[in-house]
Order: structure tokens, then sequence, then C-alpha cells
């Protein structure tokens, strides 16, 4: 198992650099980059700069000798090529980028002037926080509902529940966020929770219990509508999977050698109708930490890694953008061996070495 880890590990080399390479043609060849958001900038202001209105009549004038009628002088679009690195090669731009990253460094937001690694870090604590409590939510509900929806199937029970997670399945996160924000957070219903941030602006000098039911009041709204979508996938999932397990040919013996239904259920069922659900978990982290909260956050103010990845792409700041992308990949390839490692943990039956082999 020490050398199917240790292949893994090496093998992430080859994938990262492959994602980072197709993301760096698509966003090469995108239009309106980082330079291009700095010259409208500049007409924008210079525009701005040279039109005034005139008190007396309410007229506009504008001064035909402005730098934008002029046109922009090439000195500055080099000096931004410089400053940005365009005035290199693609080639050895992104091989220098794959050295950089080697090391975690990022380099420096464009138009942040701030380095990479510095506003990821700042924004990691609030990401960890959406996604880790959401996945908990999600699990700690999903797992025990599945299970004894099997349990009982065909039952009210099962139809009405099914019915419940069915319907939060089909409301949207952000739509229910919304909904959640009007009823408990805006005053015109109730005004149960705060609409935005991650802590209170006297966080630091509440007590250490004071800090912990604060944090709580202000994850309770974002954390709900982050976990909505995700109850019935994994509840079904559950469901079906231990379904799929409970008619096998082994629990029918097992149960005429007298093993009572709990016996039957943890010792036997459990570990193989948990497999497909552990294999899922991978894709379930990085979509509740990273992609999936990224309208939560916009909508409860809270500035996490999905927020800064998308002001990023709308400005064209290529290190954040793939300082944020390197990360997504890293997480998400060291997840799915966790989960192939878990595999072998819930059934040592499992050999991805010997499989390998």
């Amino acid at each position: 198992m020490a050398r199917y880890t240790l292949r893994r590990l090496l093998l992430m080399i080859p994938t990262l650099i492959g994602v980072l390479l197709v993301n760096f043609i698509i966003v090469q060849a995108a239009p309106g980059g980082p330079i291009d958001q700095m010259l409208a900038r500049f007409e924008s202001a210079d525009a701005l700069s040279s039109t005034r209105l005139d008190t007396g009549g309410g007229e506009v004038e504008v001064s035909d000798d402005s730098r934008g009628a002029r046109g922009i002088d090439p000195r500055y679009i080099e000096r931004l090529e410089q400053q940005f690195g365009f005035d290199k090669p693609a080639h050895e731009r992104f091989i220098g980028m794959l050295a950089d990253y080697a090391t975690f460094d990022f380099g420096t937001s464009f138009f942040r002037n701030r380095p990479v690694i510095d506003l990821m870090i700042e924004r990691l604590p609030v990401s960890i926080s959406l996604g880790l409590w959401a996945t908990l939510l999600v699990y700690g509900i999903s797992i025990p509902l599945g299970i004894r929806k099997a349990l009982r199937h065909g039952s009210r029970f099962d139809v009405y529940s099914s019915g419940i997670v069915i319907v939060g399945y089909a409301i949207p996160g952000f739509l229910f966020a919304i909904l959640l924000v009007v009823l408990f957070a805006s005053g015109a219903y109730f005004d149960w929770f705060p609409l935005r941030g991650l802590t209170s602006p006297d966080f630091a000098d509440l007590s250490a219990w004071g800090k912990v039911k604060d944090y709580a009041w202000h994850m309770t709204l974002p954390v709900l509508a982050a976990a909505i979508g995700s109850f019935a996938t994994l509840t079904m999932l559950t469901k079906n999977s231990f379904l799929d397990e409970i008619h096998k040919q082994y629990v029918l013996t097992a149960r005429a050698k007298g093993a009572d239904d709990r016996r039957v259920l943890y010792g036997h069922v459990f570990r193989n109708a948990m497999l497909i659900i552990i294999a899922g978990l991978p894709a379930a982290l990085v979509g509740i930490f990273f992609t999936g909260a990224l309208l939560i956050e916009v909508i409860f103010s809270l500035d996490g890694l999905g927020l800064l990845g998308f002001e990023a792409v709308m400005q064209r700041d290529y290190p954040v953008i793939f300082g944020t992308l390197y990360l997504y990949t890293l997480v998400g390839l060291l997840l799915k061996l966790v989960s192939d490692l878990t595999y072998v943990w819930v059934d040592p039956r499992i050999d991805f070495a010997t499989r390998e082999a």
C-alpha cells in the first residue's frame, strides 16, 4: 500500500501540469486580458478627466487634446506588458509558473497588489467553515435517513421523506439562501440571524463561549443554504446502496444462521453499502468547499475562495485564477487518494496495489 500511495502521489505531478496547461491555453486565447482591463480603466478615467459640465447652460464640453483623443502611448503599453510579464513568450511564462508553483509561490495579484498566497490564506477559513459544516450536516443527516428509508422501504415514512428531500433538491441553493434571508434575517418577517459576515464586529471582545455562539449564529443560514441541495442525492444513494446489499445472498445466509437484524446491518451490510458513498466523498467535498458556495458567499457577504476566484476571472487576474485552480486541483487529487485509502480501511479485501500490478 505504501508503494501504491507513493505512485499515486507521483502521478499527481503530470496531472497538475496537464490541468494547468489546458487552462493556460484557454485563458491566453480568451479576449480581454489584464492589459485590456487596465487600458479600459485608463481610457475611462481619462475620458472622465477631460469632460466637464458647463454650470451656466448645463452643456458638456470635451477637450479635443485629451490623451484619450490622441490615443494611448505605446511606451505605456510596453510598461504594462513588462509589469504583467507579457514581454516573454507564452512557453517561458508557463514554465516559470510551474517552477514557482512547485514551491507554492503563486505570484502577486495584478489588481490587488498583494501576494496571491496571502489572499488565499485570508479567504480560506471562510470556505473551510462553510464547506466543513455543510458537509458534516449533510452526511450526519442523509446517511442515517437513507438507512432508515432502506429498512422501511415502501412505508409512509419512506414516501413522505422522499418527497421532502426531492423538493429540497429541486430548490437551487442560492434561491433557498434568498428565502432564508427574507424570512429570518431581513426583518420583514423575523430578525433572528445576521445578514452578512462570519463574525460580529466585537468578536474579539467576546468570551470563549460568546465567540462560539456568535460564530454559530452567523453560520446557521449559510450552512443550511449550502447543504440543501446535497441531501437528496446522498440520501437516495445511501438508501439504494443498502437496499441492493440487503437482498444479496450473504445477508439471507447470515439471517438463516440466527444473526439479528442489527448485527446483519452493521456487521455485514454497512461495510459493503458504504463503499459507493465513500467514492462520492471527494467530489462532494470539492463541490461544497469551493464551487458550490460561490453564490452563497455573495448573498451572505462571505469573502471565501469561491468569491475570490470569481472576481479574479471577471478582472482577468491571472495569478489569482491559476493559484486558485492549482489549489482546487491539488485538493481534489489528494481527496481522491484519501477516498481510495478509505476503501481499504472500510473493506480490507480491497487491494488497489494488487489490482494495478
